[in-house]
């Protein structure tokens, strides 16, 4: 499932201090701002599984194996988040209930089985297609496909493009991407899914859910 040109750009921003950090905040704090908002909009998980993509140390998944979900998978690009995220499961207990895998989800899609509910909260504006992103989630959804994603505005793009500008200065492959909103939704309408809310958080994110109808 691996890609390691693309994990090793992953890898340089999303490393070991990213991971500590993260989980150092969801013991402090639980989840919060668009993590939150993403957990609550899945609604009721009881019994169903849950797919992470991108999930990182593992936060939202954790939310909603406690809010009743069985069994949860995370596949995630970045190496760096495994020693982090494995200290958060084994503190609740849920090693048996968490598989991780490594690897681009687009590149090894098919050694991931359907789950329930599909998670992908700001994973998208760090994926240069979109179209094979959403794709591949939307194909993977049985019930409720759950993306956050930078706004489509003006002001958003140029911060966007100026962190990119900073990113080639520091000789780093790695790209921030404001991906059309409407073409996401009509991929994962072309996958049999249905746009059910789009909400905005704040000035830069913006969150939308989609199920299988």
């Amino acid at each position: 499932m691996a890609n390691c040109c693309r994990a090793r750009d992953y890898e340089r921003i999303f490393g070991r201090r990213t991971a500590a950090k993260d989980a150092k905040r969801y013991r402090r704090r639980g989840l919060t701002g668009t993590a939150r908002a993403l957990a609550d909009l899945a609604g009721d998980v009881r019994g169903e599984s849950v797919l992470d993509v991108g999930g990182g140390v593992g936060a939202i998944e954790l939310e909603l194996l406690a809010a009743g979900a069985t069994r949860a998978t995370n596949v995630e690009i970045s190496t760096e988040y495994e020693d982090a995220a494995k200290e958060l499961l084994t503190e609740r207990g849920l090693e048996q209930r968490v598989e991780r895998r490594i690897g681009d989800f687009v590149v090894g899609a098919e050694l991931v089985e359907p789950h329930d509910v599909v998670v992908m909260h700001r994973v998208v504006c760090c994926y240069p297609d979109a179209d094979a992103l959403v794709g591949a989630a939307a194909a993977h959804t049985r019930r409720r496909l759950l993306l956050t994603y930078p706004q489509e505005r003006v002001l958003v793009r140029l911060g966007v493009r100026t962190i990119d500008a900073f990113l080639r200065v520091m000789r780093s492959e790695f790209r921030v991407y404001v991906h059309p909103v409407e073409r996401m939704v009509s991929t994962a309408q072309k996958h049999g899914l249905s746009l059910d809310t789009r909400v905005r958080h704040g000035f830069f994110w913006e969150s939308a859910t989609f199920s299988r109808t």
